[in-house]
């Protein structure tokens, strides 16, 4: 495994793999390692609000046997000018692991430059790489499998599209975004999943054609069109070019008569998907926010197994 978990492209394959593996085996066993960190604590930084994060993370600590510690900018000195470095020594002393939500990618790099623990990036602007595992369990517990599954998100390309991206292309899924031009995912992580999906010989597509996206797919995904951090003043142009990539029935209608439907969380009923899509039965969201405990417990353990704590 590597040191820490910044990005889906982190990991190998086989990594990816294991770590869904592990996920299962604690959502059959929770108790599988309650005594990992005992006697050791992790602590977490949260610059955004947080709901499954959160909540999973400090669950999965505690269930390790550890002490969670729940902080923010303020209350850190880091809120008041301290740099990344010296918390990141600091909190090196003190901690088995780090796990950060907060919005720069290059604060994160700059933390797990200078800590000597594994630091886990529990969302920035530009990755998601926790609830990327988290789908990818989801999917495979559904279809019995991954490889060759054709996954379509349609919305902005954001941090949760970035870390699809990854994941699908290392779990040799097809992975399509449906995205306006004025919101495409970053080039140079299209063109990093594009490597990555040459090895499986699957396909990375990027379109703006949302129906195109969706034909024939095995899961149809969503995420808020509203992003924290974005502009206030921006939301009604934002929504106004996303209106045609709303997930509706008819758009469903478009994907496999055994798709289902994923959402990140929290959802928008109205805006980016419609009730009646989100609370069908072809809706596997709540099933992806409990998993995000089990692939949480999945991380923590791999990366904290040979630091000594």
């Amino acid at each position: 495994m590597p040191k820490h978990l910044l990005r889906v492209s982190d990991l190998s394959a086989a990594e990816l793999i294991a770590l869904i593996d592990a996920a299962d085996a604690f959502k059959a066993e929770p108790n599988r390692a309650a005594t990992r960190l005992r006697g050791s604590s992790v602590t977490m930084y949260f610059s955004k609000p947080s709901t499954r994060t959160r909540l999973s993370f400090q669950t999965a600590v505690h269930r390790l046997g550890g002490l969670p510690i729940i902080t923010g900018p303020n209350e850190l000195q880091m809120g008041r000018g301290e740099t990344i470095e010296d918390t990141a020594r600091i909190v090196s002393r003190m901690s088995a692991a780090f796990v950060i939500r907060t919005f720069a990618d290059a604060d994160v790099e700059a933390f797990a430059k200078a800590a000597s623990i594994p630091v886990i990036n529990a969302l920035t602007d530009g990755h998601h790489p926790c609830q990327a595992l988290a789908d990818l369990m989801t999917l495979r517990a559904r279809f019995g499998k991954l490889e060759g599954l054709t996954l379509a998100y349609v919305g902005a390309g954001n941090n949760v599209a970035h870390s699809l991206l990854e994941a699908c292309a290392l779990a040799k899924m097809n992975v399509r975004i449906a995205a306006p031009a004025s919101l495409p995912p970053a080039e140079d992580i299209v063109s990093k999943a594009k490597e990555l999906a040459k090895s499986g010989g699957t396909e990375v597509v990027v379109t703006s054609d949302a129906r195109a996206a969706v034909a024939g797919a095995d899961c149809v995904y969503a995420d808020t069109w509203l992003s924290m951090g974005d502009p206030p003043e921006e939301r009604d142009e934002r929504l106004r070019v996303l209106q045609p990539y709303q997930i509706d029935a008819a758009l469903m209608a478009c994907a496999k008569p055994s798709a289902v439907f994923m959402h990140c969380l929290p959802a928008h009923r109205g805006e980016e998907v419609t009730a009646d899509v989100a609370d069908s039965d072809r809706s596997i969201i709540f099933d992806q926010a409990e998993n995000r405990l089990h692939t949480s417990l999945a991380v923590l353990d791999a990366l904290v197994r040979d630091v000594a704590v």
